[in-house]
């Protein structure tokens, strides 16, 4: 039995009784049809999720900083209150088998709830150390990671538009930063260029999914 961590970080999705519509946000609908679709295939499976679009998390600030590089046995009553939703994420991530992430592309990278979210990850002494080597991750690589994005535009690898694409590659660095290299990406892209590219990427990434949701089983 295993257990997925699924996070959502799109903004769109609530209509105005607060509750979530997928179908107004491509990450979210694509994010939950994985999901469901792996439900379907392992129904002992469980599933943590969380809504950063809807729910995000603190940014980081200096209290933080000070707290999170202090030694676990030397922080005070206030230092590990301040702690407190950093170290349940980080427990969230830890346990988990398998991470989805539902992630749009704002301004060429991910949304400032995400960055949110790996600021209150990304913790010394949890999901990274400083050896006489140099940065070591801490999380277990055999962790399998599911990106899924939408973007209004393409940037196919090789070309002068892949230059504007910082999400895919920085989100690889802060993965493998912290021991994650399994990571996949299905780029729901092509959004804002017409009716037909944007129905053949749709129809491409659910397929995609699919093909995973088979080859993961």
């Amino acid at each position: 039995m295993a257990n997925i961590l699924h996070i959502d970080s799109s903004p769109r999705g609530v209509d105005p009784e607060g509750l979530v519509v997928r179908h107004r946000s491509i990450s979210r609908s694509l994010s939950y049809e994985f999901v469901t679709s792996w439900k379907d295939a392992h129904p002992g499976d469980t599933v943590t999720y969380q809504d950063l679009g809807h729910n995000p998390v603190p940014h980081v600030d200096e209290p933080f900083i000070a707290a999170s590089f202090t030694p676990a046995d030397a922080r005070t009553p206030e230092q590990i209150d301040l702690l407190k939703v950093s170290d349940s994420l980080v427990d969230e991530l830890l346990a988990a088998d398998c991470l989805v992430f539902g992630i749009p592309m704002y301004n060429f990278n991910v949304p400032s709830t995400f960055k949110a979210y790996i600021d209150q990850i990304v913790r010394p002494g949890r999901t990274f150390t400083v050896t006489e080597n140099g940065y070591q991750g801490l999380v277990d690589s055999s962790k399998k990671v599911l990106v899924i994005t939408a973007r209004g535009g393409t940037f196919p690898t090789g070309t002068p538009a892949a230059a504007y694409d910082h999400q895919e590659p920085f989100l690889r660095t802060v993965f493998g930063f912290m021991g994650l290299t399994d990571v996949t990406f299905i780029h729901a892209d092509s959004l804002n260029l017409g009716a037909e590219a944007r129905e053949k990427s749709l129809a491409d990434a659910k397929s995609a999914i699919a093909q995973l949701v088979a080859s993961w089983s």
